[in-house]
């Protein structure tokens, strides 16, 4: 296993083994690629619904008093957390795997964009998706996000060609997803204990 470097990037790229639409070779860093923010932004409404309880095995907890917002920039609250997505729709191979690591500069801002789920699965997503961001902002000031700027970094690691790759599993629920894509937990089956 090995973290892919400058020119590696750009082979797979050129090869069309990697997939990140759209590309701009400039945004390549010694070690990762930076990906930018879209316009698109999903959050749970405060209101009528800030004492409801969200079951993740109920889609209807889930998407109740679920907005979404398309816009050029996003103001984010101290202590306030939105779904964003990357502008760029991404597809890896079957032996590479992907990390969305956050931008030092926006982190010293308060700015968080994924609190749990950097990791990439070998075989997403096939038609190439966007990436969801779980973003909040952990500082004291608001900070205004802008739709086109960079907001975190993917690092590719090459790992052994895996058998069934994100897109082939039958369960792969945010294969192909759409920007700010909310939470799908309640497709998974529920365990008792």
């Amino acid at each position: 296993m090995s973290i892919l470097v400058d020119f590696e990037i750009r082979k797979e790229i050129a090869e069309g083994k990697l997939i990140l639409e759209p590309f701009d070779d400039a945004l390549i860093q010694p070690n990762s690629y930076d990906v930018r923010l879209s316009d698109r932004f999903s959050w749970h409404e405060k209101g009528e619904w800030s004492n409801k309880v969200i079951d993740p095995y109920e889609s209807e907890s889930i998407l109740n008093g679920l907005v979404h917002v398309v816009d050029e920039s996003l103001v984010i609250q101290p202590g306030q957390f939105v779904l964003g997505a990357t502008l760029e729709r991404i597809c890896l191979p079957k032996n590479i795997v992907g990390q969305l690591t956050g931008k030092s500069s926006l982190a010293r801002l308060g700015i968080m964009v994924h609190v749990t789920a950097g990791f990439i699965d070998a075989g997403f997503s096939h038609p190439p998706a966007q990436i969801t961001l779980e973003i909040v902002n952990v500082g004291n000031r608001p900070v205004r996000l802008h739709a086109g700027m960079s907001i975190a970094q993917m690092v590719f690691t090459r790992t052994a060609e895996c058998l069934v790759p994100y897109n082939e599993k039958p369960n792969a629920k945010y294969n192909g997803q759409p920007a700010a894509a909310h939470s799908r937990y309640y497709m998974n089956p529920v365990h008792t204990v």
